[in-house]
């Protein structure tokens, strides 16, 4: 759909703040990506369901996103619609030791709320950046720990508009996926179950995990956090290392040397400085060790 006709659509809607031509590189922590041509961020749950159900009635192409944390977007932006789903749309309510988030919750948020609460079971996640929606989405993990550890319900908005609860059964996860990846759903909100724990005990575990993710990762640098999925009985990073890549550079971007896992953004690295690195990568270690590493980050935006 033309621009034009995009911005007069979109002018005096109300799903929340809507920006027009938005650069995408201030909402993804690669801080790389041009301009989405309409950018709604939501404010309530309302928001979210009515501009995705006026987006598909008008049959206007449209994304989802969280907080951008595993993003890497075209430098020339996105045609359509980009919803935000983050700040905003990001209340905790705990009760005993079950925790309601809305899906822009920041995993960082929730874990020091439960923690202040004294409930162990998600320290894992403290450390993990972006939204439980977008968590949830991926089954993210870390540290022996996953979303589907701890999940007892989602709210999701399905393709036909309706708003449904699924139970961690129904959910699908699986290493780096869910139902959520395959039917097309929105999180809305998620129920968490943890367990009572000692305070002390669970502060000094975050504590214990946050210092080995400074330690071992370039947290200093933007990055859409690990490049590449763990092969199965291999680790990425290790590959890329064995492989002789650690600290190859195309432009702004470069592998890595605090860890090969990620690609990061050494200062004004463009989407194709990153793909071509993040392709170069990929041959050297499929030529040398016969494995194909898959992208973790998602590759989003138009030509």
């Amino acid at each position: 759909m033309e621009k034009s006709k995009l911005y007069e659509l979109f002018k005096d809607k109300s799903f929340g703040d809507i920006l027009f031509d938005e650069p995408m590189k201030n909402h993804t922590s690669f801080k790389i990506g041009g301009p989405a041509d309409v950018m709604i961020i939501a404010k309530k749950e309302e928001d979210i369901i009515e501009a995705i159900k006026f987006c598909r009635t008008k049959e206007i192409k449209h994304f989802v996103m969280g907080n951008g944390t595993n993003l890497l977007v075209k430098d020339a932006g996105i045609r359509g619609v980009v919803i935000k789903i983050a700040n905003g749309f990001d209340n905790i309510a705990i009760d005993g030791n079950k925790v309601v988030c809305e899906s822009g919750a920041l995993l960082s948020e929730v874990s020091k709320k439960v923690m202040r609460s004294s409930l162990t079971g998600f320290e894992f996640a403290s450390g993990i950046p972006g939204t439980i929606g977008g968590a949830i989405t991926m089954n993210a993990g870390a540290y022996g720990g996953e979303m589907k550890d701890v999940v007892a319900r989602v709210k999701v908005l399905d393709k036909n508009g309706d708003v449904v609860e699924l139970t961690n059964e129904e959910m699908d996860f699986r290493y780096r996926g869910s139902r959520v990846v395959d039917e097309g759903l929105v999180v809305l909100g998620v129920a968490l179950e943890l367990e009572e724990g000692d305070l002390s005990e669970i502060e000094e575990k975050m504590k214990d995990l946050t210092q080995r993710r400074v330690s071992k990762q370039p947290l200093e640098l933007p990055s859409g956090g690990s490049t590449f999925k763990r092969p199965e009985g291999h680790f990425a990073g290790k590959l890329i290392d064995d492989a002789g890549l650690r600290g190859l550079r195309y432009g702004d971007a470069q592998v890595s040397e605090k860890h090969c896992g990620f690609i990061v953004n050494r200062g004004e690295a463009t989407f194709e400085e990153v793909f071509t690195l993040i392709k170069t990568v990929q041959k050297i270690v499929y030529d040398k060790f016969d494995i194909m590493l898959e992208p973790e980050i998602k590759i989003i935006g138009d030509d």
